[in-house]
């Protein structure tokens, strides 16, 4: 094992996953004669989701599918946002149905996703997906850690009996992550900010994700030499400079490094898969209403 660890290259993967996409979508519209369509709802005018919409936009044109933007103020009653929802479910142009999160607080996010169509679900976050994918059956995976899981499968290829360590227990990473190590035959503990000794717990991991949206909680010397560590997060910590900023990880990647065989950087590592992953699962979804397979690989 050299004593520096590498650094997995999300961006790259990504840009190759989107190729596949694009590919995939092209063999789609030329036998179906119309291209799939992914609709995005964004209620309100956070800054940052602004800022997503737009990416996933232009990427979802760039792959040859339809995008559709529905924007509504964050005044939208959740009775008006349910029926545009249901438009959205019974329009024949829509394979993919994202509903940007957070939403205002007087809207249930749980009653705006459990309104989605499950075979529209791209975003993975419907209870019947959800249920799928712990039984085990086909299902619409959330992005993020479906995103981990090529990167995982790249760097180490089969995953049998590895000690998988994820770190954090959300619906959106943590709790879908785990199934899918687990359908990947790894034995897998979730840890979270409770765990007692977690220091312990994660240094027994082949593979840790870490994906509890703490700054850098866990050290390297946590870190079991030789262990993979998919780092999922995204936090902002203030800058070298006054009133500056910068983004790190759940992990202290700089002392992490001379411990694992491989780590994701932060930023360019787990956050470009997300949006590829979802243009993966919209053409998975297309292909699916359409009564045709996916293509082979996606």
């Amino acid at each position: 094992m050299t004593s520096v660890g590498k650094l997995i290259d999300g961006k790259a993967f990504a840009a190759g996953l989107r190729v596949e996409v694009a590919q995939g979508v092209a063999t789609f519209v030329a036998s179906q004669g119309r291209k799939p369509g992914l609709a995005v709802v964004l209620v309100g005018e956070d800054a940052a989701s602004a800022v997503y919409v737009r990416n996933k936009g232009k990427m979802t044109v760039a792959a040859g599918m339809e995008s559709f933007e529905f924007r509504r103020p964050a005044t939208i009653s959740e009775d008006e946002l349910l029926e545009l929802i249901e438009e959205l479910n019974g329009d024949d142009r829509v394979d993919g149905i994202l509903v940007q999160l957070p939403l205002p607080k007087h809207i249930d996010e749980q009653a705006v996703i459990a309104k989605i169509d499950p075979a529209k679900d791209v975003d993975g976050f419907h209870v019947v997906n959800s249920g799928r994918l712990a039984v085990g059956l086909p299902a619409l995976v959330p992005c993020t850690p479906l995103g981990c899981l090529m990167l995982l499968k790249d760097e180490l290829g089969d995953l049998s009996g590895l000690e998988a360590v994820v770190v954090g227990r959300s619906n959106i990473v943590g709790k879908p992550m785990a199934a899918l190590l687990l359908g990947e035959s790894c034995t897998v503990t979730i840890a979270h900010s409770r765990t007692r000794d977690l220091a312990s717990v994660v240094h027994r991991a082949d593979i840790v994700v870490a994906a509890v949206g703490r700054p850098e909680m866990i050290k390297g010397d946590w870190i079991k030499p030789g262990a993979t560590v998919i780092d999922v997060g995204i936090n902002r910590v203030p800058g070298d400079e006054e009133g500056s900023t910068r983004i790190v990880g759940d992990v202290a990647t700089a002392e992490a490094i001379p411990h694992v065989r491989a780590i994701t950087p932060v930023p360019g590592g787990v956050g470009p898969m997300t949006i590829a992953v979802l243009l993966r699962n919209t053409l998975v979804a297309a292909c699916a209403r359409a009564g045709i397979a996916a293509p082979v690989g996606l």
